[in-house]
């Protein structure tokens, strides 16, 4: 009998053209995810004469420069060159372009799976290491560089060495007020950002069956901040639900495709090179003090002291604090911050929005703030549902989708010295702007921020609601 399989192995099998003597192998792209950021690929198959081998399974977005304020004129050259750019190319080679104005365009890794172009049991490679969200969807999804990007133009291949494997079980119920983003930073927090280096992460266990697709693909979105080359969940009905009518997701075929995707777990005895498993019950709302998403705790914590830690963790926090501009000791809570971001690729799906809106609903805040949808149909069930108004009547604006101020290319940024309540996934130095100061949190510990002007456990405005 064939030994039991992991569902990287069952992926990686489908998709393996063949193996190089060194272990590399090379793997069928069932669909090629672009950018502003792919001009370098395209000019490197331009220079040598090639075209994209495979239009059809090459879908371009304009995301990481799309302007959220005014999309009417682009004032910036460079913003307009990148996106002329991507436009000529596309243009080229016939891609599907999911341009400014298009009533579909927003982040790649939002409407991907929003199209039904994310399916179980695929292939999808982008130019962006947050491509592991499709993973969420038992696809096999990792980011790739410039000249890989390149190469999956040409040849609808991609070279790529097998990760080890990695299971992390969350069991337990999810407390009031705690999200995808809190299991997420509460277990990069345990085990570092090198804690799942050269592994492919499959989360398990109940909290992650309970999750919905929203908070599975936060989940996955989030596996790179640990180090992981990618994550992924095996699908099951709640995927199949999230799926069906997808404009890009079979049809006639579906009641096949579904039996062919609900294959796509692990096998029963399955061996993971490492095991992990988590208390849902004791992961409470989580914030980054630091310039690293290893660098969080829970909210009701303490900033913690780098005399205390062990002299490697000692001396990045020392120039965390430094750079953050906060004391050891204090309190998380009560920390002030300047502004609040709610987007991304990691928190700006609707389910985020409805979380944010909940606990501003009535409100006003007392910083200024950008809400930046995933995308276009994203911003446009907002608006259905009333959203947008609790949003623009708590005083925060509402601007159109794209990457925004998760990574500051479009122009949307945080001062040099300002402190944002963010529900991006990197903190790093300058990632939301030249001297930018950062903390990660959940759309909904966003909104708390945003109430008091400092971060806040958001469980005590859900208690006044429960009241």
């Amino acid at each position: 009998m064939a030994a039991p399989r992991t569902m990287l192995d069952k992926l990686w099998d489908a998709h393996e053209i063949l193996r190089r003597e060194d272990g590399v192998s090379l793997l069928w792209v069932d669909r090629h995810l672009v950018h502003e950021g792919s001009h370098h690929a395209f000019a490197k198959i331009a220079a040598r004469g090639l075209k994209v081998v495979r239009p059809d399974l090459t879908f371009a977005v304009v995301d990481h420069y799309a302007p959220t304020l005014d999309r009417t004129k682009i004032a910036d050259p460079k913003i307009a060159r990148m996106i002329g750019t991507l436009r000529d190319n596309a243009q080229a080679h016939r891609l599907r372009l999911f341009d400014l104005q298009d009533q579909d365009q927003g982040i790649v890794h939002v409407i991907g799976p929003e199209q039904g172009l994310t399916l179980p049991g695929l292939s999808i490679n982008c130019g962006d290491s947050h491509t592991s969200t499709h993973g969420a969807f038992g696809a096999l999804a990792f980011g790739i560089g410039a000249t890989e990007v390149a190469h999956v133009l040409a040849t609808q291949t991609v070279w790529q060495r097998k990760p080890r494997t990695m299971r992390i079980t969350v069991n337990g119920t999810l407390g009031p007020g705690v999200t995808a983003k809190d299991i997420a930073l509460n277990w990069i927090a345990a085990l570092g950002t090198g804690g799942a280096q050269g592994h492919a992460v499959e989360y398990a266990g109940s909290a992650v069956r309970a999750l919905s697709m929203e908070g599975r693909m936060t989940l996955c979105n989030l596996s790179i901040e640990g180090g992981a080359r990618l994550g992924m969940i095996a699908p099951d009905e709640t995927t199949f639900d999230y799926l069906k009518g997808r404009a890009f997701a079979p049809g006639k075929g579906w009641e096949k495709a579904v039996t062919a995707w609900s294959a796509l777990v692990s096998d029963e005895g399955a061996s993971f090179d490492r095991e992990v498993v988590f208390n849902a019950t004791e992961i409470a709302p989580t914030v980054t003090w630091g310039t690293s998403p290893e660098q969080a705790l829970p909210v009701t914590a303490a900033i913690p002291d780098p005399a205390r830690l062990d002299p490697e963790k000692a001396k990045a926090a020392d120039a965390a604090l430094e750079y953050m501009g906060l004391q050891p000791g204090r309190p998380l809570d009560g920390t002030p911050v300047d502004q609040v971001f709610i987007g991304s690729c990691t928190n700006g799906r609707i389910e985020d929005l409805r979380a944010a809106a909940a606990v501003l609903a009535g409100h006003r805040a007392k910083v200024p703030g950008l809400v930046s949808p995933g995308s276009a149909q994203v911003k446009a069930q907002a608006e259905q549902e009333g959203l947008d108004v609790v949003f623009k009547n708590a005083g925060l604006t509402w601007a159109s989708s794209g990457c925004s101020m998760c990574v500051g290319m479009n122009g949307d940024q945080v001062a040099a010295g300002k402190r944002c309540a963010s529900s991006t996934n990197r903190n790093f130095r300058g990632r939301q702007g030249p001297g930018a100061r950062t903390h990660l949190m959940s759309p909904a510990m966003v909104a708390a921020a945003a109430l008091t002007g400092t971060i806040t456990d958001v469980r005590r405005f859900l208690g006044e609601r429960a009241a």
